[in-house]
């Protein structure tokens, strides 16, 4: 049941051991019973391990050692800009006087730390062209949902209610219509032509009166440009929507292209992502909303402004959408975002997407003759493969991707897009070197060898790692949540 080369924390556990030594009470005890009553009182103490402050500390980083992330190697997951995160960003981040505030302060106590935000807030507005920014959102969907909110409460301000639809590309991110249906909106479904774009004729056919927004990435999900935007932007306006942009991509046109000058109305950005502050594993991440002039009453409230050369919070925004989330945003990630976009400067945001399209390019060529390429021109920071002609051969995209652990690879995202069949979804970034490129092209080059020559051993992969192939369909429906002694 258990991987009994690397115990659980449970099965250290003896009773009497402790890993904490605590200076005796000076406070009076509480009589529990009295303060609580008896029906909020356990009737037997926790099932917590009880272990040396040795044994702890060797088995969370035994278990730090095992883990994999943009730290340890290459991480090509698509679509995520799994980038390397500086750590002059994490010097900043410790700094006293970051690092030791509390968000309940006055504000005048703070006004270091708000300056940050205002100024982060500033240079967002100039990346997206967007007319104001708020950092309350916490991560990419949280900021989906907030845009689309205010868009809502845009039409409804304005009496219309018939806008019940928001249109959504077959090649979207899983979040979009997952976002527009919380936020009440019928998702609607565009076509993509045969070049990977958004379908002009299909989206004429589906946007009407009852439209109340268009979510798009640009570059989309298959890493590619929608070079009509401007037209799309044109349609949906003239139709009385607005064009909601998906800032998950934006590391491929950071310098070079803003969501505002393509004609958004409002956008979200993952700071966690393009701006390198560390994700995975659930978090933290952080997702600002920029909007235009039109919708900037409908930010959701407080919103962090300058007042007579003082940094405030202004709560008397009578249309605003109301409050998202506790305080202020995700302060950390926000300032390590901060300390990125003040050390690459406005050159050095470019040269990341200088750097991110010609790695991704350089890779796509490199195995575009041996895994099926369905869309042909230039990518931007992604590319996205098909595992068809292997699929031919009894070898999954699946299989690949575990065959890949057994190189010292994290495989990249896999099946999505949904419109690719058996899709390889790859994200170089910028930060990678070409050796590094050339050694993951070359893995996938020696796989698709061994799919000829010895398919079950990748269908069997992975073969090195410290957890073998897993039951995947017994995992995912009768996982085991908690802990039980054999």
């Amino acid at each position: 049941m258990y991987n009994q080369d690397f115990p659980l924390i449970f099965e250290h556990s003896k009773p009497g051991r402790t890993s904490y030594s605590l200076p005796e009470l000076d406070v009076p005890d509480i009589d529990l019973d009295a303060e609580l009553g008896e029906r909020y009182l356990r009737e037997q103490p926790p099932e917590l391990p009880e272990v040396s402050e040795l044994d702890i500390v060797r088995h969370y980083t035994g278990l730090s050692n095992r883990n994999y992330g943009v730290d340890s190697g290459f991480y090509p997951l698509g679509s995520c800009t799994m980038k390397y995160n500086p750590k002059l960003n994490e010097d900043i981040a410790r700094l006293d006087g970051f690092s030791h505030i509390h968000p309940d302060q006055p504000e005048k106590s703070v006004q270091g730390a708000m300056e940050m935000m205002y100024d982060l807030q500033t240079a967002l507005r100039e990346i997206t062209g967007m007319a104001e920014v708020s950092l309350q959102s916490a991560a990419g969907a949280h900021g989906e949902w907030t845009a689309l909110m205010m868009i809502r409460a845009f039409h409804e301000a304005n009496g219309d209610f018939r806008r019940t639809k928001v249109i959504v590309p077959d090649s979207a991110h899983g979040t979009n219509p997952a976002s527009a249906t919380v936020a009440g909106f019928e998702a609607v479904t565009v076509k993509s032509n045969d070049k990977g774009l958004v379908d002009l004729e299909d989206l004429k056919r589906v946007v009407g009166e009852d439209t109340a927004a268009l979510m798009l990435t640009n570059p989309n999900t298959l890493g590619l440009f929608e070079t009509e935007i401007e037209e799309m932007a044109k349609i949906v306006h003239e139709a009385g929507g607005k064009l909601y942009y998906d800032g998950a991509n934006l590391n491929a046109i950071m310098g070079y292209a803003r969501p505002g000058d393509m004609g958004f109305d409002a956008v979200h950005l993952n700071l966690h992502k393009t701006f390198t502050g560390p994700h995975g594993g659930g978090g933290p991440g952080s997702g600002p909303v920029g909007v235009t002039e039109e919708l900037k009453a409908f930010l959701p409230k407080p919103l962090l402004i300058k007042k007579d050369g003082i940094y405030t919070f202004d709560d008397d925004r009578p249309q605003s959408i109301g409050r998202i989330k506790p305080y202020y945003g995700n302060f950390g990630i926000n300032l390590r975002a901060y300390t990125y976009i003040r050390t690459m400067g406005a050159e050095g945001l470019k040269k990341v997407s200088e750097y991110a399209v010609l790695n991704a390019n350089y890779m796509m060529r490199k195995l575009e003759s041996t895994y099926e390429l369905p869309f042909k021109q230039h990518c931007k920071h992604e590319f996205v493969l098909s595992g068809k002609q292997q699929k031919k051969l009894g070898v999954r995209t699946l299989d690949i991707a575990k065959r890949l652990l057994d190189y010292g690879y994290h495989p990249p995202t896999i099946y999505f897009p949904l419109n690719v069949e058996e899709a390889l979804m790859v994200e170089p970034t910028e930060t990678e070197s070409k050796e590094t490129l050339d050694g993951f092209v070359e893995t996938m080059l020696r796989i698709a060898d061994e799919v000829i020559e010895e398919p079950e051993l990748v269908q069997e992969a992975p073969h090195h790692t410290i957890v073998k192939r897993m039951d995947e369909t017994t995992a995912a429906r009768k996982p085991i949540l908690k802990y039980e002694s054999k």
